[in-house]
């Protein structure tokens, strides 16, 4: 019986287990993939928005040598820090459901039984895309994930989307030979749109460069084509692969097998207490971007490695500690 377990060793569930290390309680993470699997998937020579500083866990300083740091800069460093902590971790280990109730709890894996007293979940949204919603969207040439423009060189490209990675997508393959379309639902691009990408996207429209059409949806996707439909109805344009880059979601069917409640609102938050991070099933917590439901902009890490504190600050006087224990 573990004290305490933590599903998702992404940088918010890393950043639990050094709380719940601090305060000497006994944890173990479970992940489906790697360490820090959703930054795996991230595209190659990702350039974070946030500074190093913000993306710190565990008091462990991320060294770089960029103003802002990149993917592969910060997969070495939450491995390193893992290593450094020397956290317990199950690795390539999906969880299945949550049995039990608060205090003894049985997290049932894809491999095992594991007991604990607590549990956190911190599983993120990236694994969950939203869907395209077209006929077609499970063909091959469509993706919801973008690791870099090569592949895509001198094929005609639609890019589906309004936000950061549809736009950065978009240029990269542009810059690397491709036939460039972009597809937003919208009548613009997203508010949140950085201001050193906008006026490179919106100039390569206006100049011809990228294709763009607004206020358009996808509705068929075939090998060689798209159908869309928009303010000047529905045509078609020749095609070779599709970009959806739409958004990612929590995984809703993960929250039913945790016994977890939504709340019956726009961003289907699930139901948790906002100080404490507690759900609405006593004994299980929430952590990072997964307490957000659909609002999958309202955490980040340098907001959500807020959580893991609070979450053991509830935690540990129930289990008999208080004060986190300091290093050595």
């Amino acid at each position: 019986m573990r004290d305490v377990i933590i599903v998702g060793a992404g940088p918010v569930g890393l950043a639990c287990a050094i709380e719940a290390k601090q305060r000497d309680l006994d944890a173990l993470v479970v992940e489906k993939g790697a360490v820090v699997n959703s930054l795996i998937g991230y595209p190659t020579g990702l350039e974070f928005f946030s500074t190093p500083e913000l993306l710190e866990i565990g008091g462990h300083p991320f060294p770089t040598q960029r103003y802002k740091p990149v993917r592969e800069e910060a997969l070495d460093y939450y491995r390193s820090v893992a290593r450094a902590e020397d956290l317990d971790l199950a690795l390539y280990e999906s969880a299945e459901r949550l049995d039990g109730q608060d205090g003894a709890f049985q997290l049932v894996t894809e491999k095992s039984v594991r007991e604990a007293r607590k549990v956190v979940l911190a599983t993120g949204f990236f694994d969950v895309p939203n869907p395209l919603g077209a006929e077609g969207e499970d063909l091959g040439k469509v993706t919801h994930y973008f690791k870099e423009p090569y592949p895509y060189a001198g094929q005609k490209v639609l890019v589906v989307g309004g936000a950061n990675s549809a736009a950065k997508a978009a240029l990269a393959c542009y810059r690397h030979d491709a036939e460039v379309t972009m597809v937003v639902l919208e009548d613009d691009f997203d508010d949140g749109l950085k201001y050193w990408i906008r006026p490179d996207v919106e100039n390569r429209i206006e100049e011809g460069a990228i294709a763009a059409h607004f206020s358009t949806g996808v509705e068929r996707v075939t090998d060689d084509r798209v159908v869309l439909s928009g303010p000047e109805g529905r045509f078609e344009i020749e095609n070779d692969f599709v970009l959806a880059m739409t958004g990612y979601r929590p995984d809703y069917d993960l929250f039913d097998a945790f016994g977890i409640a939504v709340e019956d609102d726009a961003t289907r938050t699930p139901t948790h207490d906002p100080d404490t991070f507690e759900t609405n099933r006593a004994g299980l917590y929430l952590a990072g971007t997964v307490a957000g439901g659909l609002d999958t902009s309202r955490w980040f890490i340098e907001n959500g490695r807020e959580h893991a504190r609070r979450v053991m600050q509830d935690v540990a006087p129930k289990l008999g500690r208080r004060a986190p224990v300091a290093a050595g």
